[in-house]
């Protein structure tokens, strides 16, 4: 992967995708050069993803199928700047732990999700180079929700069929919004 000069880009907002929106089921494409198109995307997904109080925002959850996201560890009462990983993967998960778990593409619904209760990811920093990152806890629980969307993976896609039922009027609603916003 090319290395490109790490700059200061102002991120701008963007409406978040929600549920029913096929983009959040496309697999995401692997990043292959960290150009300014790619610096200016993390800073687009940082800004959002503060300006409504988010752990964590892929790409695809903004309309843009490329291999990255955000976090925000401070949300998860982790003292680590906010960060962004470039082509994340998942190397080691220890432990299962069931916990309630909402996202910003599925307003005000959260759900009882399994999820592995520490995670080793590799990926690489917005400046082009290798990171690990070691997580447990809530960051662990969003650091894998981030690299699903990815995968075009939901969270829902984990509840059971009776719990699906359960929300389908909830489900249909945020589907009935999301072609409003789309026009």
């Amino acid at each position: 992967m090319k290395e490109t000069s790490h700059q200061t880009v102002t991120g701008k907002p963007h409406r978040i995708l929600l549920y029913g929106n096929p983009l959040l089921r496309q697999v995401a494409r692997k990043v292959t050069t960290i150009n300014s198109d790619v610096l200016q995307l993390l800073a687009d997904l940082k800004t959002t993803m503060l300006k409504n109080n988010g752990i964590g925002l892929a790409a695809n959850q903004i309309g843009v199928p490329l291999a990255v996201f955000t976090l925000a560890p401070q949300e998860a009462d982790v003292d680590l700047p906010t960060t962004a990983i470039v082509n994340p993967q998942i190397i080691a998960t220890e432990g299962t732990v069931e916990n309630e778990e909402g996202c910003l593409s599925f307003p005000e619904t959260f759900e009882v999700i399994p999820r592995p209760e520490m995670v080793i990811i590799k990926g690489i920093t917005p400046e082009g180079k290798e990171t690990r990152i070691e997580a447990s806890g809530l960051l662990a629980r969003a650091i894998v929700h981030e690299i699903e969307h990815l995968q075009g993976i939901l969270f829902i896609d984990h509840i059971s069929e009776l719990r699906r039922k359960l929300l389908e009027q909830r489900l249909a609603a945020i589907e009935k919004l999301e072609k409003q916003q789309c026009g």
